[in-house]
């Protein structure tokens, strides 16, 4: 006989008290149940039910293995449900969280590619650089940028971005062009208030020696894209992600500073809920979203 069949059977019994309910459950005939569970104990040579005229009720090892059963049928229906969810096709609406800058400069254009490919999907797509509660605020998808911090979350990294040090033409003339590291303490520094490091930069010399670096300029924002803005009109130096500066540097607005200092690289990750087994327009999106970033090499500008 089917040893899972076996298994369930087995288990009916055990959950609804006695041969009767258990069929009615499972939707066999009682001679069945019972064919089932006789076979299981034979195969088994262990008693694995008390019978009396009145009820049925576990043994000491049919307890156990009552325990045992139940996580193999958990498992094969996960198995099951694996498979049904691999093949069906993406469809319906997917919420996305995306911060401000990297939204723009990249994600637009890889949602637009994705939505022709998969046109029974729609997005509702958030741009907001704070990070979203997923569960709580009903999104189904965040990107995001820096370290992962210890989390529930399922994460997928897409690329690397790295935060440069840039400084407007106009301000490097004013203020002068800092050599090292401890010399950008004289400067201001204007900060990105979203850092998982606080307002502090961590940044290596070339010696190898990593230094911290406080930002403590006039101003402080959450929103990369406005501080670029304050780089350019002079008021500043900044670290800035690669993505947000790719017109800003080879248009000459902003000028990188210290090239041969290391700095710190910030992940880029697809992160959603905890959950064995992803929607289909989900894991499509995911899937899909990393290989549209893995085409744009290490660093994504």
């Amino acid at each position: 006989m089917d040893r899972l069949a076996e298994m369930e059977a087995f288990i009916a019994v055990v959950d609804q008290g006695g041969f009767t309910d258990a069929a009615r459950k499972l939707n066999i005939s009682k001679s069945a149940i019972s064919k089932h569970v006789s076979s299981l104990e034979a195969r088994l040579g262990a008693r694995l039910l008390n019978r009396t005229t009145r009820r049925v009720s576990p043994t000491e090892i049919g307890l156990a293995y009552y325990d045992k059963a139940g996580r193999v049928l958990s498992e094969a229906g996960d198995a099951d449900a694996m498979v049904s969810a691999m093949q069906s096709e993406p469809r319906g609406e997917l919420r996305l969280s995306v911060p401000v800058g990297f939204g723009t400069t990249h994600v637009s254009e890889a949602v637009a590619a994705f939505l022709l490919q998969y046109p029974d999907v729609s997005i509702h797509m958030t741009m907001d650089d704070r990070f979203v509660e997923l569960v709580a605020e009903g999104f189904d998808m965040a990107i995001r940028i820096g370290n992962m911090p210890d989390s529930s979350l399922r994460a997928r990294k897409l690329g690397e971005a790295t935060g440069l040090l840039v400084a407007s033409p106009e301000y490097l003339a004013r203020r002068g062009t800092p050599q090292t590291i401890d010399e950008l303490a004289a400067h201001d520094l204007l900060h990105y208030s979203n850092l998982s490091t606080g307002n502090f930069w961590r940044l290596v010399s070339e010696t190898g020696v990593e230094k911290q670096v406080r930002a403590g300029g006039k101003l402080t924002v959450n929103n990369g894209e406005s501080l670029l803005r304050a780089v350019e009109a002079g008021l500043g130096i900044s670290s800035v992600p690669t993505f947000i500066l790719r017109d800003s540097i080879t248009q000459g607005r902003t000028v990188e500073i210290l090239p041969n200092v290391r700095k710190p690289q910030l992940g880029i990750y697809a992160v959603y809920p905890p959950g064995r087994f992803p929607q289909p327009k989900l894991r499509a999106f995911v899937e899909f979203m990393a290989s549209h970033f893995k085409k744009q090499g290490d660093v994504i500008w």
